[in-house]
């Protein structure tokens, strides 16, 4: 028996990089999971990949749009009878810039991919995990929650946001028997790193995107990157029934980066 053997769970941003290893080290576990994104192309080669068999289907989504987010949720119920477990994992920026030099555009769509995709994920699930008394709802933030990084006001601002959400909710559902955790990654070395780096790059002054990589990776402790595989080993030991008593809590896994 696996750990969360019986347990259904929806992860938003799962056919790559941190999502992508939490739905593989789910199914491992015994669990039945819904991969989601915005490519069905991408989607369907992530089962091919996994082969689950029946124990994981595909939803696509985009974590930008609230009817998408809320659809995944309600999909999940449709398709496996119910949700224990929601991971909310989708992030990242459009742009990098300075406050000054923000555009609106990217401002919202930082916003919308980030803060209102887990507020729209976790409204919707807290909907059927309430009545039946039971479920885990699982927040991917960032250590950039507790700190700051030039250039990215955007993200810091919802990753901050996201923690405090999820402390809120968490005393709000907790005597119901669901608990509303976030997991805050350090430097990652993800697909979405390679894709956001140049602009933070140029809006950096750095020269490419190995001095960036070692700039994240020389504020933690361990002065390497982190890997998916260790975020994973967070979601899962969150989403036990041994977890229980774990609610309202930010857990790092970023090598010793965040100064509190």
């Amino acid at each position: 028996m696996g750990k969360l053997e019986g347990k259904v769970a929806a992860i938003t941003a799962s056919t790559r990089s941190i999502g992508r290893a939490i739905a593989e080290a789910y199914l491992a576990e015994g669990a039945q999971v819904v991969v989601s994104g915005r490519s069905e192309e991408k989607g369907a080669a992530a089962l091919e990949e996994m082969n689950a068999g029946d124990n994981a289907t595909f939803i696509a989504c985009d974590a930008t749009k609230q009817a998408d987010v809320e659809g995944l949720i309600d999909g999940t119920v449709d398709h496996f009878g119910k949700i224990d477990i929601a991971v909310l994992n989708a992030g990242g920026i459009l742009d990098a810039a300075p406050v000054a030099e923000m555009t609106d555009e990217s401002w919202n769509y930082t916003l919308n991919l980030n803060l209102n995709h887990t507020f729209w994920g976790m409204r919707k699930a807290l909907q059927h995990m309430i009545p039946q008394e039971d479920g885990r709802i699982i927040a991917i933030s960032s250590v950039e929650g507790k700190m700051k990084v030039e250039t990215c006001s955007h993200y810091t601002a919802t990753k901050h946001a996201i923690n405090g959400l999820v402390k809120t909710a968490a005393h709000e559902v907790g005597a119901a028997g669901v608990t509303v955790n976030a997991i805050l990654p350090g430097f990652v070395r993800t697909d979405l790193f390679y894709e956001s780096a140049p602009q933070t790059v140029e809006a950096m002054g750095m020269n490419d995107i190995e001095e960036l990589a070692e700039y994240y990776a020389a504020g933690s402790a361990i002065k390497q990157p982190n890997t998916v595989e260790q975020v994973a080993a967070v979601a899962v030991m969150l989403a036990r029934d041994e977890a229980r008593n774990f609610t309202a809590c930010l857990f790092p896994c970023d090598g010793g980066t965040m100064p509190y």
